[in-house]
């Protein structure tokens, strides 16, 4: 809890997290994602307070954009493999310290940033090596409000979460 309670950006990896990491594809064989919509008001609960969200992926594909613009989320670096210069890009311009951005993953791709983050999260069906360098497992997996979960976890931990159910539950 001690590590959450300074975490200013919360950054996020899409497939696997954001999403169940299936590749869906549609008749014309064009992909397709599902998102779950708990997870997306949570990013909206968290932008509501000052908690910011970005996201690094690796890949770059146009249903990820589409969420990406409809969440409001400025922070967004898609098709990066090395994922590492771009979280340490995204916390300069966020005006916070990698310490005080969080990272949630899923995979080998994303041990160097949560190597670096000040906390470092991901879902219970992650790799065994990316579990190992977790500060902190999701109950939920990805694509199924493991976001929305992380989220929770670190306003509750900031004290943020009094401020945001007087917004959004009055």
């Amino acid at each position: 809890m001690a590590l959450a309670s300074k975490i200013r950006l919360l950054v996020l990896d899409v497939d696997g997290v954001l999403t169940d990491g299936g590749l869906y594809y549609d008749a014309d064989g064009l992909v397709m994602k599902r998102f779950n919509v708990q997870d997306g008001f949570g990013i909206k609960l968290a932008q509501s307070v000052g908690l910011e969200i970005g996201v690094i992926t690796g890949l770059d594909q146009k249903p990820v954009a589409k969420r990406i613009r409809e969440l409001g989320i400025v922070h967004y670096y898609p098709g990066n493999h090395k994922k590492l210069p771009h979280f340490l890009e995204m916390c300069e311009k966020a005006g916070v310290s990698p310490g005080e951005a969080a990272f949630m993953g899923d995979d080998w791709i994303d041990l160097a940033v949560m190597r670096e983050a000040g906390l470092a999260m991901c879902v219970p069906n992650a790799q065994p090596e990316v579990l190992d360098a977790a500060d902190w497992v999701s109950t939920r997996p990805g694509g199924h409000g493991a976001v929305r979960e992380a989220i929770s976890f670190i306003m509750q931990a900031r004290g943020l979460t009094e401020d945001a159910l007087k917004q959004w539950a009055e």
